[in-house]
């Protein structure tokens, strides 16, 4: 009876443990801007107040994908998380959570999302939903942001993308309103992430990844670990 009452609580520490880490994947203050710029969208989409079955599943659909995505960029990066002071402590990186666990939480959030939407949506903010999904999870994290100086400007396109989400989500449709809606978000991504990437420019030197801070320098507060400075 003594051991019965002794593993009891340990097993419950670590279910509530196990949902922290998988909370930890989803990045939820930046899910949570996100959410703020697609409502945007949806509150400039019609001069009343847009259908509140197309708020309410349109924000949570959006939500769940971006989730995933997130929750994929954990799995992605944990090799680059692990040696970067701002990220070692993420969930996979820091090899809290199983990668095979992480991966399939990004699965299984992704496709909810994406199959909501399709449902009680409509499929246009599904399909974008998705292709901001991929260009996201795969296109920037697996590729651009390896590969090139700019990957933060074109990758920053799939970042914009939530207020276009929510028009079409009450909409239906692409107009030019929301296109504008994204350009302002995107014009605003690079300059906004290269400020984060001046802050840190060791860690990204250090993991090897070519942030314009990193590849072109810093010239007043140069890297330690191998920034061209001036």
């Amino acid at each position: 009876m003594r051991n019965i009452t002794m593993t009891l609580p340990t097993a419950r520490s670590s279910l509530t443990w196990s949902w922290k880490e998988l909370l930890g994947l989803c990045k939820i203050k930046v899910v949570a801007v996100m959410l703020v710029c697609t409502a945007v969208g949806m509150a400039l989409a019609t001069p009343g107040l847009p259908p509140l079955a197309n708020v309410v599943m349109g924000l949570l659909g959006i939500g769940l994908a971006s989730c995933g995505a997130a929750a994929f960029n954990h799995v992605i990066d944990r090799h680059l998380d692990a040696v970067m002071t701002r990220t070692s402590r993420r969930p996979v990186a820091s090899k809290r959570l199983p990668v095979v666990v992480a991966l399939g939480w990004a699965t299984l959030l992704s496709i909810a999302g994406v199959v909501l939407l399709a449902w009680q949506v409509n499929p246009l903010t599904a399909a974008l939903t998705f292709a901001s999904l991929i260009g996201y999870a795969l296109i920037y994290t697996a590729f651009l942001k390896r590969a090139t100086p700019q990957n933060i400007v074109i990758g920053g396109l799939a970042g914009a993308a939530p207020p276009l989400l929510g028009w079409v989500a009450v909409t239906g449709q692409i107009s030019p309103e929301p296109l504008l809606l994204m350009l302002i978000i995107f014009a605003w991504t690079p300059p906004h992430f290269w400020a984060l990437a001046i802050h840190k420019c060791d860690d990204y030197s250090r993991a090897g990844i070519p942030m314009l801070p990193v590849t072109h320098g810093v010239p007043l507060h140069g890297c330690k670990f191998g920034c061209m400075g001036g």
